[in-house]
């Protein structure tokens, strides 16, 4: 198979995996505002939940803000103590709030607990958050290094784009355990919910059903991350080849 072949097919790839991540990400929508306007049994709003499962399990340090970034959104931050909610999880008293805050809080509990894939998310949290980006940068300074300084040798884009992919795979496997301990921290939010708070079989199937959309556009965008990846480093191959022959 010649490297422009595998280019189309992992192009199709792509393309396919965007409409079933596009079709994911439309039902989750509806499934995430039609629970919002739902209310919940307990009469909660996102942080009232996330703030009675905290102290109840002796975190009351542990604080419960509202965010408005679409960086962090509904997020557990280990380092800054908080479980950050948006303003519609943090207000009202749906059924979507609940979860939300419930999920959240349990991760702070996983990591009260010293949950292993939770300390190794942790500590991992950077890399999985910011490695991807460093890939496309690595290779362009590598090749003004070679440009300017080496006369066109080529040997820093090829160590700085090495460097660069290493990030992007490594933030790609790291993604998976990150998706873990999100499942982990859910199915410990629907044991409190349902021992602690009995919640109806009914919001806990709901629950279910809102998460395992979420956990299936997570897996969307771990296969689209890993084919765009490989479709850039064709790209390179091909550009690479062509120098070559010429």
């Amino acid at each position: 198979m010649t490297l422009e072949i595998a280019l189309v097919i992992v192009g199709a790839l792509i393309v396919i995996v965007g409409l079933v991540s596009g079709i994911t990400s439309l039902w989750l929508m509806v499934k995430y505002f039609r629970f919002h306007r739902r209310e919940n049994s307990l009469g909660l709003t996102g942080m009232q939940i996330a703030r009675k499962i905290l102290d109840d399990h002796g975190l009351g340090h542990i604080k419960v803000k509202k965010t408005g970034s679409l960086l962090f959104g509904n997020s557990y931050s280990h380092y800054f103590k908080t479980v950050r909610l948006r303003s519609r999880a943090r207000h009202e008293a749906g059924l979507t709030s609940m979860g939300m805050g419930a999920q959240k809080a349990a991760l702070a509990i996983l990591d009260k607990e010293g949950d292993e894939d939770m300390r190794k998310r942790i500590r991992l949290v950077p890399l999985v958050s910011f490695g991807p980006f460093a890939f496309i940068p690595l290779i362009l300074i590598g090749a003004v290094l070679d440009y300017f300084v080496l006369h066109g040798s080529g040997i820093c884009t090829l160590v700085l784009g090495a460097i660069g992919l290493l990030f992007y795979v490594y933030a790609i496997v790291l993604s998976v355990l990150t998706l873990k301990t999100e499942k982990k921290a859910q199915n410990r939010a629907y044991e409190i919910l349902e021992r602690d708070y009995h919640i109806t079989d009914d919001e806990l199937s709901a629950l279910k059903e809102l998460f395992r959309l979420y956990n299936i556009q997570y897996i969307n965008d771990i296969i689209l991350s890993s084919l765009e990846l490989l479709y850039t480093l064709l790209e390179i191959a091909i550009a690479i080849n062509g120098n070559s022959d010429n």
